[in-house]
């Protein structure tokens, strides 16, 4: 018998994509949609792409008969998340992918949201979805936070670097160039078609960006010492994609050896030949990351690359992948689509 899920915010693009994968994974069934601003009308009338598909109408949260529900993906708002999450039975098994679980302290969390944490004692139980690090534990958790997509994106390319100690944790420069459809669904002046298109550029720069918070808190853990990158995030005119460059200081080859060991047995993780770079064009609507490394013409420092797509790797995909662990699935289940190309 297939898991029933419910998806809490289902008219937005990650809803949206977590439906299109939950059609394909032969353990999951969609039993319950929410969108508050849309609630009554159909999926097919908010997504028509998912026309041919037999989904139940949207409703209000407080709609949902959740004894019936296994587990539940959260695709709201941060801030509105927490406050949610909250008041949904004890027993139901939760996949955030909002912001209001991944910082480990409540302190970190006001500071880079601006709020006071609404549900401090889900948060000390919540694991941090970065699958690849974490699954033992997201496999005997109740409340899994995904990551943030440029978070995710990052540490796939810095993460086992950092644990194996063969980069200055002092000298990296990430600089990440992000689609438009991480900014979500709802209107905004700066992401109009002609805001937009035939250009490109930095935002949040300076040490702004509210998944600086994840990197803080990732990179350290693994240091065992406080590490702080620099990091600047730019928006492009493309719907999907992130693209990491990261420059570090370190010798080239062992910096490949370490990630083609640690991705060695990883099903979604891609470490492409020395010297090849990934693009995003090559992972669009999968649940791959390619990873690339390129020596730097200077002796001792190195370009480290990885590309996923924000609404499936980065958000969505990770979400089904976690849950997979969660209900005891196989990991790969439901995601082993091949990238749309071209």
């Amino acid at each position: 018998m297939a898991y029933k899920i419910a998806i809490l915010g289902a008219s937005g693009y990650t809803g949206a994509e977590l439906v299109r994968l939950i059609d394909q994974h032969p353990g999951l069934e969609i039993a319950a949609l929410s969108g508050e601003r849309k609630a009554g009308q159909a999926m097919s009338e908010v997504f028509p792409h998912l026309r041919h598909l037999d989904l139940p109408a949207l409703c209000k949260i407080d709609e949902i008969d959740f004894a019936g529900i296994d587990l539940c993906f959260c695709a709201l708002p941060h801030k509105t998340s927490q406050e949610v999450i909250r008041d949904l039975p004890k027993s139901l098994k939760i996949v955030d992918l909002s912001a209001d679980f991944r910082l480990r302290d409540p302190e970190d969390y006001q500071t880079w949201y601006g709020n006071t944490h609404a549900a401090v004692e889900m948060q000390e139980e919540a694991v941090y979805g970065l699958t690849e690090f974490y699954r033992d534990e997201i496999r005997a958790a109740r409340l899994v936070a995904g990551t943030g997509c440029n978070a995710a994106t990052g540490q796939y390319a810095l993460c086992p670097l950092i644990a194996a100690g063969v980069i200055d944790l002092d000298q990296i420069i990430l600089d990440l160039k992000c689609a438009v459809s991480g900014a979500g669904r709802a209107l905004k002046e700066n992401l109009l078609h002609a805001e937009l298109s035939e250009g490109y550029h930095p935002y949040a720069a300076g040490g702004t960006h509210r998944h600086l918070g994840e990197f803080d808190q990732e990179f350290s853990r693994l240091a065992g010492r406080p590490v702080k990158v620099q990091f600047t995030p730019h928006l492009v005119p493309a719907n999907r994609g992130i693209l990491a460059t990261t420059y570090v200081q370190g010798q080239a080859q062992d910096i490949y050896d370490t990630l083609h060991s640690a991705y060695a047995q990883e099903p979604f993780v891609i470490v492409l030949p020395f010297g090849e770079v990934p693009s995003t064009r090559h992972v669009r609507g999968s649940n791959f990351c390619h990873v690339g490394v390129v020596a730097d013409r200077v002796e001792g420092r190195a370009i480290v690359f990885a590309a996923l797509d924000n609404l499936t790797k980065g958000s969505s995909g990770q979400a089904v992948q976690n849950a997979n662990l969660m209900l005891g699935e196989d990991e790969t289940t439901g995601l082993l689509m091949a990238p749309l190309f071209p």
